[in-house]
């Protein structure tokens, strides 16, 4: 999760509609999970098992050598929100402060254990629905991963269907039309059988779907379609035939400038209700994300520019959005969508710079 996400936690954030449509009978690839793991119905009732993920190369973030810079190494997670933020400060940090940054591909659950050991340097899109655990183990806890602040964004994770949907079938906007059996086999697949099918995204996302729907007793069954382009691909083959689909999604996001969407009501998020994650119990609506940046704990005193400008790094949810449409609208690449906004907005990054 720009997002996840909300892992995700997502929660966010995407890639081309391009993308050849996938059917929403046969979606499935590998497993997703929050968000974004933008996140639902997985890690105990929250995250999916996580993907696969290469080592992270040995520790190049350990203090270097007298005169010389660290080489700083940046946690991109599984969608688009994160690489648009890696992307933005490792131009930065390598034109502005003469840093040699690498991108490290990771998702956001194994991303903290490197965090801790200094094999990565940051991370910049934290989704904190989905990492309750990571922040009390390794923020609040043994204190080798520091909170470095509000990205800027925030994030809010939930299920959403077509409002074409919705026009038909009123009941639908709230989570008790699903309890109704002929409402909620509207969304079956052949995969899914009888029950209506809910579709999430990446293996490696948090989720509390499966949750949810066993615990308010929904005739749902979740299927991943593996990544965010294949989920987002049905969604969109959905949307082109008017079909219905319900689906696991997070905004900030560009694709409520295109597509109509409707939030569906879930119960109310409580303190309460997600005290019970661990156990399975979670049976209500995601909470709101405030997105935030985490880095490894020596950064501070090992590159206190660098460490300087992304503690300061912050910008809008419309910024973000605006980048992220610009990688699946018009094609271009995260490096050049985040060059784009360096261009235009060197009044905001500007002060990042300072101590």
């Amino acid at each position: 999760m720009t997002t996840p996400p909300l892992s995700r936690s997502r929660r966010s954030l995407f890639a081309s509609l391009a993308v050849a449509a996938v059917t929403l009978a046969g979606c499935r690839q590998a497993a997703p999970a929050p968000a974004p793991a933008a996140s639902s119905g997985g890690t105990t009732g929250a995250a999916a098992p996580a993907a696969t993920v290469a080592p992270v190369a040995a520790a190049t973030t350990a203090p270097a050598a007298s005169g010389a810079k660290l080489i700083l190494k940046l946690a991109e997670n599984p969608w688009t929100g994160s690489s648009i933020n890696v992307y933005v400060a490792k131009q930065l940090l390598e034109e502005k402060l003469g840093y040699k940054v690498e991108i490290v591909s990771i998702d956001e659950n194994a991303m903290w254990a490197g965090l801790a050991k200094g094999d990565l340097s940051a991370a910049l899109e934290v989704w904190p629905s989905g990492h309750a655990k990571d922040r009390e183990t390794y923020i609040d806890g043994n204190k080798q991963v520091e909170d470095i602040g509000k990205l800027g964004p925030v994030g809010r994770i939930g299920w959403y269907v077509p409002t074409y949907v919705v026009d038909q079938h009123p009941e639908l906007a709230t989570w008790e039309g699903f309890k109704k059996s002929d409402l909620a086999t509207l969304f079956k697949t052949a995969e899914t059988g009888s029950q209506g099918q809910f579709l999430q995204g990446d293996p490696s996302w948090v989720y509390y779907d499966a949750d949810i729907i066993k615990n308010l007793g929904l005739n749902l069954k979740v299927v991943q379609a593996g990544s965010e382009d294949a989920m987002f691909a049905a969604v969109d083959s959905a949307y082109s035939r008017k079909q219905p689909v319900v689906f696991y999604y997070w905004s900030p996001n560009w694709a409520f400038a295109k597509y109509k969407f409707t939030k569906v009501k879930l119960p109310d998020y409580s303190e309460a209700c997600y005290a019970k994650a661990k156990e399975g119990g979670v049976a209500c609506d995601y909470p709101d994300d405030v997105l935030y940046k985490v880095a490894w704990s020596g950064l501070s005193k090992a590159a206190p520019d660098a460490y300087a400008l992304l503690k300061n790094m912050n910008y809008t949810n419309d910024d973000q959005v605006n980048m992220i449409g610009q990688v699946v609208l018009d094609k271009k690449s995260a490096a050049d969508a985040a060059k784009n906004w360096i261009s235009k907005n060197e009044a905001v990054w500007s002060k990042w710079l300072s101590k």
